[in-house]
């Protein structure tokens, strides 16, 4: 199963991803967790990386790319994977579908988590809180909220035209059991 998730922060994609990347023993791929794995490699380009990383920077696409690209053809991705977050932007999205066709990997499912910014935002307030995260704060999260609307969300449209038949909306601001149950049963029929 490969799957692809686009929406706003704190629609509840990650949550999603983690229970589908369980139920089906496929990995959850983050940017974060491939920039995790990356460094983890004692090679130059890991240390190319943790230098710009630790310089507070973020990590171009003309890195970002490749790393996941690689991250996607590994032994660990043979069985599927469910990629989220990723692409965020027109270059990242042009990248990814041309690696999907070059590497004949078909996408199952593309599922779009709809939310209005009121519900994301009480949402990732709540989530820092509980996980006592200081980079969730009020201006933080109307930036990540704009960046999101006008550099990822065209994205979704994209893809829709593109995937017609794979690509699913699904309204994030239902119980993550609702959600749950209509994801599975969108699989069951992709």
């Amino acid at each position: 199963m490969k799957l692809i998730l686009f929406g706003p922060p704190g629609s509840g994609k990650g949550t999603q991803a983690s229970l589908l990347a369980k139920k089906n023993k496929i990995p959850h791929l983050s940017t974060g967790d491939i920039l995790r794995f990356k460094l983890k490699q004692d090679d130059n380009f890991a240390k190319e990386l943790s230098q710009i990383i630790s310089g507070g920077n973020l990590v171009p696409d003309s890195i970002i790319n490749p790393i996941v690209a690689d991250k996607l053809l590994s032994d660990e991705c043979n069985n599927g994977f469910i990629l989220d977050g990723y692409p965020r932007n027109k270059y990242q999205s042009d990248f990814l579908i041309n690696f999907l066709e070059k590497n004949n990997l078909d996408i199952d499912l593309i599922i779009d988590f709809l939310a209005d910014t009121t519900t994301v935002k009480k949402r990732i307030l709540e989530r820092s809180k509980i996980e006592n995260r200081s980079d969730d704060t009020v201006d933080v999260i109307k930036t990540r909220l704009d960046k999101y609307f006008s550099e990822t969300q065209p994205l979704a449209a994209m893809f829709k035209a593109k995937f017609k038949d794979k690509f699913f909306e699904i309204n994030a601001s239902q119980e993550i059991t609702k959600i749950q149950y209509d994801i599975e049963n969108r699989l069951k029929n992709a």
